[in-house]
């Protein structure tokens, strides 16, 4: 029922393009710009703000060929657009999205859309998150279900798109397909999205040969509560054939992200950014990442500068974003790069170690034994399954490790493979050690498979008070006990060596926070692993707000909690009959189980 359905989507063609498209000729659309959050997931900038980059975009060009000269515009600051926005600025060459307080960068995109598409109309659906704000899908998802929505359909599956959700539009419910977790989702009217022209053909399903679905093809973003669930995508007869692992594993109809850890740096296997073709952006704007230069109207090329970012340092991040956009305000076109790093430094170093010195970790392991924790949860094998892939770097396991070129082990070979003792799923064991160096290195291992933890798992939540009373007022649904209610307080600090950025402050907006369960026996075995979570700092972590799309801040981790009393119009209070066994599977997934509370 699902694929039956197109996402809405054209090919992202762009004005001013020749009509170079054999058989194909220039369909009007509408210009979607997204970026990308921490977990993968594509989130669409309002309307409004997307007018605003396409006049920035084709106004210089519409100039230049008034005066001769043909330059576009590098950097695009959103804060004219929208004041929320006033840090942000989207650098064009390398299609990222920059903060200029922190050093941020974020990927962006410009995706094309029919302009009868929700996307044309200004329709967009939203999730409920956490903090019981609203999120926007990523738009072909909103395209997806408007259509959907339109044709009278009651509920709709939207595995074929990447997530593993069924949506109700009865109830207006997001479920969880795994979890079984429920989301309210609503449909709101906004800006529409600015009208540009497609060349070439209109998506005609959810995953089709037009191009601007074959430079976008693979599993889609996955949320991160199930990021690791197999999920089947749509039938790859479609698709071309080409000549890479990631292709070969989306034309097996699974999608699959094996590791819910930031990416790994150097890996050879590790996705790169997909900065798209010149087709996706307005014929002014070089949007094959960083190109040599821009050319004018009159044939000359001007070169451009670039402005090298060490990759370590934050400030220098922004000291080098502020004076890109100096230049460019002066009319010099301006790229960022990263500063290649030497060779030497590509492996992990005794520098790389020291930064994990200062963490809070167990007793029982230090961060100078990764090789150690490894080894005692991992039985090397002799000999290599032929044709098994390592789920984490994605090389065949008769081949070298992904990760040989970013982690060095003293005691283990790029090619050396191992069994976990308990699940039986085989890896490299150098990707293990690099996926446990890129951790808190708390002596605990999580199969990125089943999720099956290996020791005792520890988070990375600020130091906090966690505060228990109770009272004879009953919760709806549980009328027949009193209400526990949990007090959790934060305040703002400074990051460790575990968190994002270390060194940097972070925020912790809306503490204290209260929450209730009911005073029952499940409710108060509920509260006692509750209290385990929190210290082992599973609870809360620092992060980015799905609310306010804030940074550096104190975020829920992965735990759900009712922070609401007599009403569940929001998700986030009472009744809810499966509150109790959801959050209890929810803390089994961290390893908080009832065989806790017996050491």
């Amino acid at each position: 029922m699902a694929a039956a359905l197109g996402a809405g989507s054209g090919s992202a063609g762009a004005p001013g393009l020749p009509n170079s498209v054999p058989g194909h000729v220039a369909l009007p659309a509408v210009a979607v710009w997204e970026w990308q959050d921490e977990f993968g997931r594509w989130r669409p900038y309002r309307g409004s703000v997307c007018s605003f980059i396409e006049q920035a975009l084709q106004a210089p060009a519409q100039k230049g060929r008034r005066s001769g000269t043909g330059l576009a515009s590098s950097s695009i600051p959103l804060g004219q657009a929208d004041a929320m926005l006033a840090p942000y600025v989207i650098d064009i060459p390398s299609l990222m999205q920059f903060r200029q307080d922190t050093g941020t960068m974020r990927s962006v995109r410009r995706h094309l859309f029919a302009q009868d598409s929700a996307a044309g109309q200004g329709i967009v659906w939203e999730w409920q998150n956490d903090e019981g704000g609203w999120s926007p899908y990523e738009m072909k998802v909103c395209v997806f279900l408007e259509q959907a929505f339109t044709h009278g359909l009651q509920h709709v599956d939207l595995s074929s798109l990447g997530y593993n959700y069924n949506i109700d539009f009865i109830s207006l419910v997001q479920t969880n397909k795994t979890s079984r977790f429920r989301r309210g989702i609503q449909r709101r009217m906004d800006t529409p999205y600015p009208v540009t022209t497609a060349l070439g053909p209109l998506h005609v399903a959810v995953a089709c040969s037009c191009q601007q679905c074959l430079l976008n093809s693979g599993t889609g973003p996955i949320t991160m509560r199930y990021r690791h669930s197999m999920i089947n995508l749509p039938s790859s007869s479609a698709m071309p054939q080409v000549s890479s692992r990631t292709a070969a594993l989306s034309s097996s109809g699974l999608g699959f992200v094996p590791y819910n850890k930031p990416t790994l740096s150097g890996a050879r296997s590790t996705p790169r950014l997909n900065t798209q073709s010149a087709w996706a952006l307005p014929q002014s704007v070089g949007a094959g990442g960083p190109s040599p230069g821009l050319s004018a109207s009159n044939g000359v090329s001007v070169q451009n500068l670039p402005v090298e970012m060490p990759k370590p340092s934050k400030v220098n991040q922004a000291l080098a974003g502020m004076t890109a956009m100096l230049m460019s305000a002066t009319g010099l076109p301006v790229r960022l790069t990263c500063a290649p790093q030497p060779a030497s430094t590509r492996r992990a170093t005794k520098k790389h170690s020291s930064v994990k010195e200062g963490r809070k970790v167990s007793k029982k392991v230090t961060p100078s034994e990764p090789e150690r924790v490894v080894r005692k949860y991992l039985e090397e094998l002799r000999g290599a399954p032929a044709d098994e892939d390592c789920m984490i770097c994605m090389e065949k396991l008769a081949l070298p490790s992904g990760y040989s070129d970013a982690c060095e082990g003293k005691t283990i070979k790029p090619e050396a493979v191992g069994q976990l003792t308990k699940c039986q799923h085989t890896f490299h064991l150098l990707c293990v050690l690099a996926m446990y160096a890129n951790g808190n290195q708390d002596g605990s291992l999580q199969c990125p498979s089943c999720k099956t933890i290996y020791g005792e798992k520890t988070g990375t939540q600020p130091k906090g008070k966690m505060e228990i009373s109770t009272f004879t007022q009953s919760l709806p649904g549980h009328q027949d006990c009193g209400t526990i209610q949990i007090v959790y307080s934060i305040i703002r600090g400074i990051q460790g060596p575990e968190h994002p950025n270390p060194g940097m402050p972070y925020t912790a907006r809306g503490f204290p926070r209260y929450c209730y369960l009911p005073d029952n026996e499940k409710g108060r075995k509920v509260l006692d692993l509750l209290r385990v979570a929190w210290k082992r700092r599973l609870i809360f972590t620092v992060g980015t707000s799905s609310t306010t799309g804030e940074s550096n801040t104190v975020v829920w981790n992965e735990i759900h909690h009712k922070t609401e009393m007599d009403t569940n119009l929001s998700g986030h209070g009472y009744p809810d009959p499966n509150y109790l066994d959801n959050v209890l599977a929810e803390l089994a997934a961290q390893g908080v189980t009832e065989a806790c509370l017996r050491q």
